[in-house]
């Protein structure tokens, strides 16, 4: 699968938050411009072509996932030539804040977005959330939300209650409830864990024929670092921009999770709890045909000596 090049921008070597920032600051000065927006968001803006990448991340994911420190958003579209706009959030700050707001009213007023011929939205979490509700600001744009919540807000989804911190915030105002504000995309796709209860419910409350949901069964809570780690991430971001995306690719691509301990891992798991030896040992079988790894031969061992036990037990 391709991967993202280094190119001549980086941050490399900043020890600190302030170091980092004066780092993308001079690197604004030349790209685009990076800026505060309030006390907790940041937007780095490069100007490369008109096809238009806007991402939403972490400030602590960025510096830690990458080596150059650069946003992932950034990095994607630099190597391909187009440009990007990224939103930076210092802490969970659910991209849930008037001067942000008040940032992207100003772009629509300038009609920042009807100088790119294509738009893209992408986020995973926290940033799948932000990523689905701010693009109204771009009619007829495409997202891809990753494990994306419609909404904290309390009264909507009372179910959930991971981030008890965050439903404190505003999500009943503007830009607030996510599944509403993807009603006039090109297309939006969601990935998500079926299997995940909590993500699944979320993921049900978007709706409407522009709306994909690509259900990724034991990928996990969190579908980007698992995609990432099988190099699938950048190729299906990249096929956002391009209008080449489609459930039959995701699928095609998907299959590498078949050599991916982690997702057998899940996998035997869910067949432990739910199908007895029997069928643990079958997923631990065809798991360790494809990746040999110490926790699967442990389990089929175990299921193993359960389903010799029982047959003991049977011919007694």
């Amino acid at each position: 699968m391709p991967t993202v090049p280094r190119d001549r921008y980086s941050a490399e070597g900043a020890k600190s938050v302030d170091d980092w920032r004066a780092h993308l600051d001079r690197i604004g000065e030349e790209a685009g411009y990076f800026e505060p927006i309030g006390a907790r968001h940041h937007t780095f803006f490069n100007d490369l072509a008109p096809v238009l990448l806007v991402s939403f991340e972490e400030l602590s994911s960025l510096r830690d996932a990458a080596a150059d420190q650069m946003p992932l958003g950034y990095r994607v579209a630099s190597a391909r030539g187009w440009s990007s706009l990224t939103i930076i959030a210092d802490g969970a700050s659910w991209f849930r804040d008037r001067h942000l707001w008040g940032y992207f009213d100003r772009l629509i007023d300038e009609g920042f977005f009807e100088d790119f011929d294509r738009v893209a939205f992408y986020g995973a979490g926290m940033g799948g959330y932000a990523a689905s509700a701010y693009a109204v600001v771009a009619p007829g744009c495409r997202v891809l939300a990753l494990a994306p919540r419609a909404t904290l807000d309390p009264a909507t989804a009372p179910w959930d209650r991971r981030d008890l911190t965050a439903r404190r915030l505003d999500f009943r105002s503007r830009y607030g409830f996510a599944p509403d504000m993807v009603a006039g995309t090109e297309a939006t796709f969601l990935i998500h864990d079926p299997l995940q209860a909590l993500d699944a419910a979320h993921a049900a409350l978007f709706r409407g024929p522009q709306v994909t949901h690509l259900r990724a069964r034991h990928i996990g809570p969190d579908p980007a670092a698992a995609l990432s780690r099988l190099d699938l991430l950048v190729p299906l971001i990249e096929a956002v921009v391009d209008g080449t995306i489609s459930a039959a690719l995701f699928h095609r691509l998907s299959r590498a999770r078949r050599d991916d301990p982690a997702w057998l891992g899940r996998l035997a798991a869910r067949a432990q709890a739910t199908g007895g030896a029997v069928r643990l040992a079958r997923a631990c079988r065809a798991a360790l045909a494809r990746s040999d790894h110490p926790r699967l031969r442990l389990l089929l061992a175990e299921a193993e000596a359960e389903i010799e036990t029982e047959s003991d037990g049977g011919r007694a």
